[in-house]
């Protein structure tokens, strides 16, 4: 049976790809193959829907004239999973690996094949994702304009060169773990302070979606957002102080730039 689409990967971003893309209608369970070697995480896919195609290995069937391809694996096995979709006849391939130059999978390829990468992020899972693409040396404009769409159904998509997406993986890539972190460390001053856990969780968890949600519906940037919660003399200011007394700003672009760093290894 032909598919649509083909996703070499069950893991976290594999599944997070597949949910959203299936949460959001873009494509039917019974219209994607996912390919994962581990029995139990093709049991547990199995378990949240029944329809899809689940396999330990891609067959020729499964790849029709517009049968696209994503690679979620892990870099070290990144080469061997793009060679074998290519030598089964895989019309382009969006990878989402992080740090693996689009040039080192189209080497990998029997001939030539569009490669597109992507650098998602995991809320995708629930339609809230934000991904960056860029195309390697074959790719059209319907190329990039598929993958965007597709990507589109779990999120917001942006293009960028090839050359800034170590930069993507260390803003929003990693971004979820950073505001995670985050909550953590409120829910946790909440309990310090005398809140109940659940209570201190359910402040922070809303504090934080409700931020976001303003900086990206309100239309002003994250200093006026600040400035206007910030009042002199006020808790806020005080709050902001300790933070900027121990240097939270530079931590984060430390953090951010060791994420960089880490990405741009992977693809030496």
């Amino acid at each position: 049976m032909e598919a649509a689409l083909i996703v070499v990967g069950g893991g976290r971003m594999g599944t997070a790809l597949v949910e959203g893309i299936l949460s959001s209608g873009y494509l039917t369970a019974s219209s994607i193959v996912v390919v994962e070697p581990d029995v139990e995480r093709r049991a547990m896919l199995r378990l949240a829907h029944d329809d899809l195609i689940l396999v330990d290995t891609p067959e020729i069937e499964h790849i029709g004239e517009k049968t696209g391809g994503v690679l979620a694996v892990k870099p070290e096995v990144a080469e061997s999973a793009a060679r074998l979709l290519g030598g089964l006849g895989i019309q382009r391939i969006l990878s989402v690996v992080a740090g693996i130059p689009a040039a080192r999978l189209e080497a990998a390829l029997p001939q030539p094949i569009p490669v597109i990468r992507a650098m998602p992020n995991t809320p995708a899972l629930v339609g809230a994702g934000v991904s960056a693409i860029s195309g390697g040396s074959h790719v059209t404009k319907a190329d990039l304009d598929w993958a965007d769409e597709l990507l589109s159904s779990v999120g917001t998509v942006v293009r960028v060169p090839e050359r800034q997406l170590d930069a993507v993986t260390g803003v929003s890539g990693s971004g979820p773990a950073y505001l995670f972190l985050v909550a953590e460390a409120l829910i946790e001053a909440g309990v310090t302070a005398g809140l109940s856990r659940e209570t201190a969780r359910t402040l922070a968890n809303e504090t934080i979606l409700g931020a976001g949600r303003m900086l990206v519906e309100s239309g002003q940037s994250a200093e006026e957002l600040r400035a206007q919660v910030t009042s002199p003399g006020g808790t806020t200011a005080a709050a902001l102080r300790a933070l900027e007394a121990r240097a939270v700003r530079s931590a984060f672009v430390e953090a951010v730039m060791a994420a960089v760093e880490r990405s741009r290894s992977m693809g030496r």
